[in-house]
């Protein structure tokens, strides 16, 4: 695939810090959650982002509460705006860590995502949910990494290249199988012993990690 690197518009640049998660900011009550799913397929695009921005602070508090909820909320993988994009497939993903059978069909909504022409949030949000839901088992894994190759090849050195090591960090640490783990360490062999910078030592920290699992 020919990489394409970001044009976005100033809409869509003013779109993704509208509201920037803060560490600080209160979680909203769990007994809003209905509501605010609801509000996802509503007409008023503030409003979805506003809804998805508090579903996703509910979800890193308790993932699980999202189980009802995840045929609305993989619909809303398909709405136009970023924020609301990028903020469910972070809900999402908090509920792969837990219960990665419950979000399988957030795949193919995530596989559109992970290529979004306009956003590097949204790619890194669907690279995450995609490396999270593959770390849960060899079946998993060996369905990803396509896709996960495929952006690592597509985005290498972009904005948000640095947190997709991170997350392949997280995925090499899981149950992937070993066709898979070999073939992420071959990928990224190049870079550990000859890139410069943080791809370096990123790419060097995941293959040391996965020495370490193979060892276990």
């Amino acid at each position: 695939m020919t990489k394409k690197k970001d044009a976005k518009t100033v809409d869509e640049k003013t779109a993704e810090v509208e509201q920037p998660v803060e560490a600080s900011e209160p979680t909203p009550d769990v007994s809003e959650l209905p509501d605010l799913v609801e509000e996802l397929s509503g007409p008023n695009r503030r409003r979805r982002q506003d809804a998805s921005h508090r579903i996703c602070l509910i979800a890193r508090e308790d993932p699980t509460v999202l189980l009802d909820q995840v045929d609305q909320l993989t619909d809303a993988l398909y709405r136009p705006e970023a924020q609301t994009r990028w903020e469910v497939l972070d809900a999402l993903s908090e509920l792969a860590l837990t219960n990665a059978a419950a979000v399988a069909d957030a795949y193919d909504g995530a596989e559109a995502a992970l290529f979004d022409e306009g956003s590097s949030t949204v790619r890194l949000a669907a690279f995450r949910f995609l490396a999270r839901f593959g770390a849960t088992s060899q079946k998993r894994s060996d369905t990803v990494w396509p896709l996960l190759d495929e952006a690592i090849q597509c985005f290498h050195g972009d904005t948000e290249y640095r947190d997709m090591l991170g997350c392949l960090l997280d995925f090499v640490k899981g149950k992937i199988s070993k066709e898979t783990r070999a073939a992420l360490v071959d990928r990224i062999t190049f870079d550990a012993e000859s890139g410069r910078g943080y791809i370096k030592s990123c790419s060097a920290e995941i293959i040391a990690a996965s020495k370490d699992k193979e060892k276990k």
